[in-house]
């Protein structure tokens, strides 16, 4: 980057952020359109269409005639893997027990987008392909939303607008690319999810609970947004007990953040409970299914292990070991994101930031701190004073490859640290990273491992901070995110088994 460019970053890299957010869609697509050209898909049942189980007004029926047959059948061919789940569920609503493991938002949002915006294509193409069309354009519009709220949430967290821009380029083009231009939840989730972010760190925490709840209603792991309520009522309550002392205050924190908790959980827990009174509501005892008659009748739990084998260690089998090699990349990623923060911050990260100085968290008041400034205080970023160090700070590397030197990593007193990767501020990130990492590898099909994890913030800070630092494993990550771009646009696109 020139100096003229970091002088005053953030109008100009969240353009090219959201150049960045565009081009790599377009490019998806592009891949997408050449490899069903190309290639004969591997499982051909992408187009049928058997009639809805009840009546829903504004529905075509499926056999009458549209004016280009070719476009429809285009759309329609995309439709595949569990975007079939997603557009069936729009057009028909949750007819079968295994389809309520599909969460609502996005169906609710390709169906009244459908019936709405696109419902005079109809006639030319369809309504099944106008629900596919819907689900693609809701998708690629998020990303390019969530792209932009990753940078501005990560100028605010790495204080090093440079790094940001790094971080959400590597976003924009991350290794589970097809999915977030494709009809699945990632795109909705990482926009509700990053975006909740940015509000949490920016003093928003009433628009931040609005925003992760709606992250829950498009994926199960929204719930663990959170963890970021518990990590922050955590912080403020000891302050309360053992520097302002005043157990009252304590109580008051601890109530509020249950509360902001219990809200994320509620739209989950109501569509369980929309499920159970579909399912198992009106039925004698022997006609009800299994999960009904459990003290905690949880549908999504049982759909999980009755119909795709989710539990814990039940992936761990000889056969597995290709789908345990796949999402080997980004489970390594995540691993090292983890070990070397916690090896470099060792008091802070198994203190749960307890232990971080004053001065680290006030720079980071929000998550840490009882007393909060005015919002816009807090969301202020210096960004000049952060360029200038960072323009120096590279101008000294450089010095040092050219000489020959050991690129050495700063020291734990660095300010470039205390404002970058290795910042306390991170810690909640790598703490939810871990979880979810951990769920993936010990719990889930292992293979999905790339797409729950690719809305992760830390895993491309850490990229970030690899790529400034290790020139060799910026080259890696780089040829790692193309190799999966291309074989994820090959593969899934044909309705071949990809993560």
């Amino acid at each position: 980057m020139t100096s003229s460019a970091t002088a005053f970053p953030s109008k100009p890299h969240t353009t090219v952020v959201l150049r960045s957010a565009i081009l790599s869609r377009l490019i998806l697509l592009a891949l997408t359109l050449i490899w069903r050209t190309l290639l004969s898909p591997y499982d051909t049942s992408a187009p049928l269409n058997p009639t809805c189980l009840t009546h829903h007004h504004h529905r075509q029926d499926p056999n009458a005639p549209v004016l280009f047959p070719s476009l429809a059948s285009a759309i329609e061919n995309g439709v595949v893997w569990d975007s079939v789940y997603f557009v069936r569920n729009a057009q028909c609503g949750y007819e079968y027990e295994q389809s309520y493991a599909f969460l609502p938002l996005l169906p609710l949002a390709i169906s009244f987008i459908s019936r709405t915006v696109f419902a005079p294509l109809v006639p030319f193409i369809g309504y099944r392909a106008v629900l596919g069309l819907s689900g693609y354009v809701i998708n690629n519009i998020a990303f390019v939303f969530a792209a932009i709220y990753f940078y501005k949430l990560s100028v605010i967290i790495l204080k090093n607008p440079e790094a940001a821009l790094r971080a959400s380029i590597l976003f924009c083009f991350n290794p589970a690319s097809i999915f977030y231009s494709s009809i699945y939840s990632e795109s909705l989730y990482a926009l509700l999810s990053v975006g909740g972010l940015y509000h949490l760190v920016t003093g928003g925490n009433s628009v931040a609970v609005l925003w992760f709840a709606l992250s829950g209603c498009a994926r199960s792991n929204g719930v663990l947004n959170a963890g970021y309520f518990c990590f922050q009522t955590l912080h403020r309550a000891y302050d309360a007990v053992f520097i302002e002392k005043r157990a009252y205050l304590a109580i008051q924190v601890l109530i509020a953040g249950a509360l902001r908790c219990i809200c994320i959980f509620t739209p989950f827990i109501a569509f369980q409970a929309y499920g159970y009174y579909n399912i198992c509501l009106g039925r004698s005892s022997d006609q009800m299914r299994p999960w009904c008659k459990a003290r905690v009748p949880l549908l999504y739990n049982y759909i999980q292990s009755h119909y795709w084998g989710v539990g814990f260690l039940r992936y761990f089998q000889l056969k597995q070991l290709p789908n345990f090699l796949l999402a080997s990349p980004i489970l390594s990623l995540a691993l090292c994101s983890i070990v070397y923060y916690a090896k470099s911050r060792p008091e802070i990260f198994f203190s749960l930031g307890l232990r971080a100085s004053t001065e680290e968290k006030n720079s980071s008041a929000v998550l840490f701190s009882l007393e909060l400034g005015p919002r816009s205080n807090i969301a202020r970023i210096p960004e000049e004073s952060s360029s200038k160090k960072q323009e120096y700070h590279n101008l000294r590397q450089r010095k040092h490859m050219i000489r020959g030197d050991p690129v050495v990593l700063p020291s734990e007193n660095d300010s470039i640290v205390k404002l970058g990767y290795l910042s306390v501020s991170v810690l909640p990130f790598i703490l939810h990273l871990g979880f979810m990492a951990a769920t993936a590898f010990f719990v889930m099909h292992v293979q999905v491992a790339t797409r729950i994890l690719s809305s992760s913030p830390p895993l491309y800070w850490f990229a970030s901070h690899l790529m400034v630092y290790r020139k060799k494993w910026a080259y890696l990550i780089c040829a790692y995110s193309a190799a999966y771009i291309l074989l994820g646009s090959l593969l899934f696109s044909n309705f071949y088994p990809f993560t």
